[in-house]
């Protein structure tokens, strides 16, 4: 699943008239460079959120053909912000009853998306990285593939995870944050994760989108 229903105020003016997800960089869109690294490993039936401009959304994927997959959408429709958990749980239809990678519709990155493995018994497998100057402060500590809420040193949630149908279970269809559900099944050791070293880059201003830009045309 691409969530890619988010409205982008960091982003504006840029999202006032082109969702976040379409946004060019190095000459296409941000989502595009999704599909590609989710088709090269393997993954190739794709749920796209989408909220904001959503119909811009699906005029520019169509049915994902030109990238070898192929997509279908959970609208949620303009001015409904069900937030990333809320967004995952009205998708859970499309998802089915198996283990699914969720990516955040705007970040970067050249994580391998096919190595991402959720141990038996788990109900999450999160992907951490280093953190960005613009979050000093990291979300999560990672020992030995567990992950925890406290701890030291602590990384940054990537935007990428690997979650189980069953995370979800009690909730309910609304605005729903995902950060508590993880956080009740780390104090249940119920999260693993791994720590990305790789490139990586939370595209949530012009500045960021503008630089991230330039790297790849360099």
């Amino acid at each position: 699943m691409i969530l890619a229903a988010g409205r982008g105020e960091r982003m504006r003016p840029l999202t006032d008239h082109t969702p976040k997800p379409l946004l060019q960089v190095a000459g296409k869109p941000l989502i595009a460079w999704h599909l590609e690294r989710l088709a090269q490993s393997g993954i190739t039936d794709i749920v796209v959120n989408h909220a904001h401009l959503g119909a811009m959304i699906e005029t520019a994927l169509g049915n994902g053909e030109k990238w070898g997959v192929r997509i279908r959408y959970s609208a949620e429709g303009e001015g409904k912000a069900l937030e990333t958990g809320g967004g995952i749980f009205k998708a859970l239809p499309l998802l089915g009853g198996e283990p699914f990678i969720v990516v955040n519709g705007d970040i970067w990155s050249d994580i391998d998306f096919a190595a991402l493995h959720l141990p038996a018994g788990d109900l999450a497998h999160l992907v951490l990285v280093d953190n960005p100057p613009h979050h000093p402060q990291g979300d999560f500590f990672l020992h030995e593939c567990r992950v925890a809420v406290d701890g030291e040193p602590r990384l940054t949630f990537s935007g990428v995870g690997l979650y189980h149908p069953e995370l979800f279970a009690a909730c309910r269809p609304g605005a729903l944050p995902l950060a508590p559900l993880l956080r009740e099944a780390m104090a249940a050791d119920k999260v693993s994760g791994l720590h990305h070293r790789g490139r990586w880059t939370d595209v949530g201003t012009p500045e960021r989108l503008a630089a991230l830009d330039e790297q790849l045309r360099n």
